[in-house]
């Protein structure tokens, strides 16, 4: 955004401290009341996508295959709208393409009060919650009866939803019986679910029966025969769709696909990635209108059911003309980000949401349906890219979040040419500033940091949340204690020892550890001068900045590249950054090459020394006997949530587990440290939440004994110590304590 920025009490900077402090008012109100029913909930929903999609044998096909499937219908989206308003009229149905909430509200409420309807019966549906249907209905004088379960619940409490396909995730059994006790005066004990959903079934039979007219969303609409696809699990969106004499279906237009065919993946793909179920227990392929249900034709021939098919733009084109934001139309609502990110399994979509939809690809559709103030919660998503290949059509959660960042801070820009960022950001995404010069004077930096006046000011000027230790600066860099030496030439391997920002200037022993090892097998490494590789900007939507970052670093790599020198990256977020991230900041053309060498030829140490030692053919157990020292070889070993996402944590796991030592692994997506999210003040009580299930797996690991504690990520490290106040080790410094002396050629 260009143009006069706002001062600091203008309508625009006073509403944006006022959002961020409403987000931090709702993410206390859930960690309070909802954290603990959301947890389990998503948790159960995770842990049975990972077996669904398991048993599918065609995995990555079907999501290649529906990925492609979405691009084309984006792509000739007005045109597959033209298709499907012929094959509704076709079928002798009635088709309205709304612009906007407001005319499809207006349009469904002249259909309803035409037909005479007073009852509505509705089966759950975001586009109508995302439209306010329900209140504009209620506005007409009809009673609109929500038939979902779970959507029955918040209606009863008067509540959004808090998740895409379970709007009551955050509801315990007992705050459920507590509510209905309350509302509908019972004095019924309702103390199992049977009993409460009899309760609720009772309730909706009389509705169904009485209702003038039903209605429901879609999964998704074949435009070639109007064919729509409704899942779910409680057969009520099919009597919403069998049973009124008025059916009417609303759906945004990216709901389309262009024919029956193109259905197959999707419904394989979305019950396995939604609630870990091979196939729901209702999937409906109909093309309305269809005859009246047996049921209601006993007597006289009824007249014609009528069917409406209303398809909501409400700021769907403009995404799809937006580069990046299109990516949000692929979506298929199933859930699976939502499932896998440890913020929103914590706290759900009441705090990581807006006014409709909620989890990391919430934010794009807040953004484009309602408008970019309504996406702040965007900034819950901290990039760790858990959900990333856990989309069924592959979208870049982490990417979108990114953008919206970049743009609220624009949109939020404090004075001109500062990249529209908070000192906040500045200093997170510039950190690298900071270090390079704290690190000149390190004894007196780590003294100095850690006096009480010290931290207030950090809290104050930049919102460094005071309870969270700081790291300490090395007395020596890596690259100082590296000297220079003659590059080997004839060395059978050689590898530059990328001197990353973390690594280099506060935890410089994990990357001399790696240097001893890889010598140690006869590699020629030598470290790189420092420098910034972008992922501190990046994170904090500084997107310029992280750019420039990431050419400088490109070409200082590219040296190596071109002696033959593969690269070692210690630190995992950064090795990421390399892999996925540096697509969208090395994007022009004659950048593509350098691209895919960097992508190709970046390596974890661990990851890198296994395969050295499977090509040599050694036995890790006789280089690293583990085995043989009881004190150390029990481990805790957490994997850096970035490092799993680019099958790097794997080797390592094997790595430790190949030379003796007795691995327990977390299985958190990850410990909620995040880089700088768990230092900011409004998100550290978040941050501590999420690694509550990671201190926990590690007090239960450690019933029956202490366990050395292993992290490979900087953050982890961080969190760890957090919780439990003791050493954690990286790999590479617990392996090179334990070289099997003539294993393996020394230096």
């Amino acid at each position: 955004m260009t143009g006069h920025a706002p001062g600091p009490d203008s309508p625009r900077a006073v509403a944006s401290k006022r959002d961020r402090r409403n987000l931090l008012a709702a993410i206390r109100m859930a960690l309070r009341v909802e954290s603990a029913a959301v947890r389990h909930n998503t948790q159960t929903f995770n842990r049975g996508r990972y077996a669904a999609v398991a048993a599918l044998p065609d995995y990555d096909a079907l999501k290649d295959r529906a990925r492609g499937i979405k691009e084309l219908s984006i792509k000739r989206l007005p045109e597959l709208v033209t298709t499907l308003e012929a094959s509704v009229k076709h079928n002798g149905g009635c088709f309205f393409l709304a612009p906007d909430a407001t005319a499809a509200c207006r349009y469904i409420s002249d259909v309803c009060r035409a037909a005479g309807a007073r009852r509505v019966v509705k089966g759950k549906s975001m586009t109508s919650e995302e439209v306010g249907l329900n209140r504009a209905l209620e506005a007409h004088g009809m009673e609109v009866a929500e038939t979902d379960l779970a959507e029955f619940i918040l209606q009863a409490a008067d509540e959004q939803p808090s998740h895409i396909i379970a709007p009551a995730v955050h509801y315990s059994r007992e705050r459920i019986t507590a509510l209905f006790q309350r509302v509908f005066r019972c004095a019924e004990p309702l103390d199992t679910g049977e009993a409460l959903t009899v309760f609720a079934r009772e309730r909706l039979r009389e509705k169904f029966l009485a209702a003038g007219a039903g209605i429901s969303g879609a999964n998704f609409i074949a435009a070639d025969t109007a064919t729509l696809v409704l899942v779910e699990s409680e057969a009520n969106i099919r009597m919403t769709s069998l049973m009124p004499p008025l059916y009417i279906v609303i759906a945004g237009v990216e709901k389309l696909v262009p024919t029956r065919a193109d259905l197959a993946p999707f419904i394989e793909l979305l019950a396995a990635s939604g609630t870990g179920q091979p196939m729901t227990s209702y999937t409906s392929v109909i093309s309305p209108p269809l005859n009246h249900a047996p049921v209601l034709t006993a007597g006289p021939a009824p007249p014609p059911r009528q069917f409406h098919l209303v398809m909501v733009d409400n700021g769907r084109l403009k995404m799809r003309d937006d580069p990046v934001m299109r990516e949000a139309l692929y979506c298929v609502r199933c859930s699976a980000c939502l499932n896998s990110c440890a913020n929103f399994q914590t706290v759900g979509g009441h705090a990581f949401g807006g006014e409709t939809y909620s989890g990391g690809i919430g934010g794009a559709w807040e953004a484009g349906t309602r408008g970019l103030e309504s996406a702040r919660f965007a900034e819950l998503c901290t990039g760790c890219s858990r959900c990333v290949p856990q989309c069924p059509v592959r979208i870049d959660i982490p990417w979108l979040n990114t953008v919206l960042r970049s743009r609220l801070a624009q949109q939020d820009a404090r004075a001109p040419g500062v990249l529209g960022a908070s000192p906040q950001k500045q200093f997170f995404g510039r950190y690298d500033a900071a270090a390079k010069w704290a690190s000149r004077l390190a004894a007196a930096v780590n003294a100095v940091s850690a006096l009480s006046i010290t931290r207030v000011a950090l809290e104050m000027l930049f919102s460094v949340d005071r309870r969270r230790l700081l790291p300490r600066f090395a007395a020596h860099t890596l690259r100082e204690s590296a000297p220079r030496k003659p590059r080997a030439a004839a060395a059978a391997k050689r590898v530059v020892l990328f001197a990353d920002v973390f690594t280099n200037y506060h935890s410089p022993e994990r990357g001399l550890a790696t240097r001893r090892l890889l010598s140690a097998m006869g590699v020629d490494v030598v470290v790189s001068d420092p420098s910034p590789d972008g992922r501190a900007s990046f994170s904090q939507g500084l997107l310029d900045t992280a750019a420039v970052q990431a050419r400088a670093t490109a070409a200082l790599l590219k040296d190596y590249l071109d002696e033959g020198r593969d690269i070692i990256v210690v630190e995992p977020s950064v090795l990421a950054m390399f892999r996925m991230e540096y697509r969208h900041l090395l994007d022009r053309p004659e950048e593509s090459g350098l691209l895919a060498e960097l992508r190709a030829r970046s390596f974890d140490p661990c990851e890198h020394l296994w395969r050295l030692l499977q090509e040599r053919g050694l036995d890790p157990a006789g280089v690293f006997p583990a085995a043989g020292d009881p004190r150390v070889n029990r481990l805790f070993l957490h994997a850096h949530c970035q490092q799993r996402t680019i099958g790097a944590a794997a080797p390592t796991e094997a790595l430790l587990r190949a030379c003796g030592f007795d691995v327990v692994s977390s299985q958190v997506e990850c410990c909620g440290m995040a880089g700088s999210f768990g230092y900011k003040k409004e998100f550290y009580e978040l941050s501590m939440a999420v690694a509550e299930d990671l201190f926990a797996q590690v007090r239960r690991a450690e019933r029956d004994g202490p366990r050395t504690l292993v992290a490979s990520g900087t953050s982890c490290v961080e969190q760890l110590q957090a919780g439990f106040a003791r050493k954690v080790f990286h790999p590479m410094e617990l392996l090179a304590g334990m070289v099997q002396a003539g294993a393996i050629t020394e230096e």
